[in-house]
């Protein structure tokens, strides 16, 4: 089932078909639009997950819409209006460095959101190599790892070779001119040489999220 906003056609079958909500991408919507597709997700009984949400778009709605939290550190606005599922399992969220939180954020709160317990293990990039070794238990035990990185993009190819978990590359827009805003880290991951690294587009923090947070339920 549908609804007709005339700008947006809110799909409120999703939850059933996929076990989650409708998710607005809120990057080029007003905050009237947004506003009014969280309202309408909410009045049909489901929570309202915004992506790509700036300061400012968040102000607005917030003001619009009492009880909408934002998360600034991850871009993210929610207004809940049902219990979140229960979190079980653990997903691993790891990124190369402080640069590449937001989108290591945004990963990490869609996969909590879906279900997962997830450890955060920040700042472990591959020019501090003893960074990462010395916190491999920290994700040993999880169901999937999801590794945010920009530059050249080496980090998963590292933790590919140290782990038999799923692992979800996501390459981050951060680095030099060469980096080409994450094109450079895109084709490093891809090229990978650690066998079965998955790989996510440019900044897709969600998608990760969103994959590592299916991949644990399937080991429930």
């Amino acid at each position: 089932m549908t609804d007709d906003l005339h700008f947006a056609k809110p799909d409120y079958d999703r939850q059933h078909r996929r076990g989650m909500p409708e998710v607005i991408y809120g990057a080029g919507k007003s905050p009237v639009q947004i506003a009014a597709i969280m309202r309408a997700l909410n009045a049909a009984g489901q929570n309202a997950f915004a992506t790509r949400v700036t300061p400012e778009q968040a102000s607005a709605v917030c003001a619009e819409l009492a009880g909408a939290v934002y998360r600034a550190d991850a871009r993210i606005l929610t207004r809940d209006v049902v219990p979140l599922p229960e979190r079980t399992g653990k997903v691993a969220v790891l990124c190369a460095g402080t640069s590449d939180i937001a989108v290591a954020e945004e990963a990490a709160i869609t996969a909590e959101r879906l279900g997962a317990t997830v450890e955060r293990v920040f700042d472990v990039g591959v020019a501090g190599l003893h960074r990462l070794l010395s916190r491999l238990e920290r994700f040993a035990d999880a169901r999937a790892i999801v590794v945010v990185a920009g530059m050249e993009g080496a980090l998963p190819s590292v933790v590919g070779g140290l782990t038999d978990k799923p692992v979800i590359a996501v390459p981050t827009s951060v680095g030099y001119g060469a980096s080409f805003q994450g094109l450079a880290a895109l084709l490093g991951m891809l090229n990978s040489c650690a066998s079965g690294v998955t790989v996510v587009n440019i900044d897709n923090g969600f998608g990760a999220g969103v994959a590592a947070a299916l991949i644990n339920r399937q080991c429930a």
